[in-house]
């Protein structure tokens, strides 16, 4: 067995070493992205409920996590935010199933800016914890998956959301629960 500390990566600027035929062909993905300071900048002025809105209907680019993971918001509510994200095979673990980490992600997602749409303008917030529980596993047959986030307790310090995450066919794939912390406008 090769340690990490052992394996001969290439040194820049050198020929990586051969790639087992066994391998097949490399594939490859394209993301593109927006200035994320330039995303974050159109939220001055606007409550949560007003950004989150407007990175629905388009009239703010989408954050990179966003582009990269190709998910995307399609409902919004005070308290309420519904994702649709398609995973393709770039997000597969050694397993063969898309991993957690994507789940993950789409949860804390969807669980984080059901928080915003409740928050005034200029504040602010940040998980503090996720907890995930997977329900079934997710593969590229699974479809679209629709992530729903909602606010289950608001907080001036503290909010707490949880999601659903179910499969095209409608079967929850994962819950998860989150606590954000309110970061309040300094003065």
């Amino acid at each position: 067995m090769t340690h990490s500390a052992e394996r001969q990566y290439p040194v820049a600027g050198t020929t990586p070493p051969p790639v087992p035929a066994a391998w097949g062909k490399p594939r490859s993905k394209q993301v593109t992205w927006y200035d994320p300071a330039t995303v974050a900048a159109a939220a001055d002025g606007l409550s949560g409920l007003e950004f989150i809105t407007a990175l629905a209907e388009g009239r703010i680019a989408p954050p990179p996590i966003a582009s990269l993971l190709n998910m995307w918001p399609v409902e919004v509510a005070r308290g309420l935010v519904v994702f649709e994200c398609v995973p393709d095979e770039s997000v597969y673990n050694p397993i063969g199933v898309v991993h957690g980490g994507l789940l993950c992600t789409l949860a804390d997602s969807v669980a984080g800016c059901a928080v915003h749409t409740t928050l005034d303008p200029g504040t602010g917030y940040t998980s503090i914890d996720i907890t995930v529980n997977y329900t079934r596993p997710v593969t590229l047959d699974s479809g679209m998956l629709t992530a729903t986030g909602r606010v289950t307790k608001p907080g001036r310090r503290v909010a707490l959301a949880t999601a659903e995450i179910t499969d095209a066919a409608g079967r929850l794939v994962a819950t998860a629960s989150s606590n954000c912390l309110m970061i309040q406008p300094p003065g």
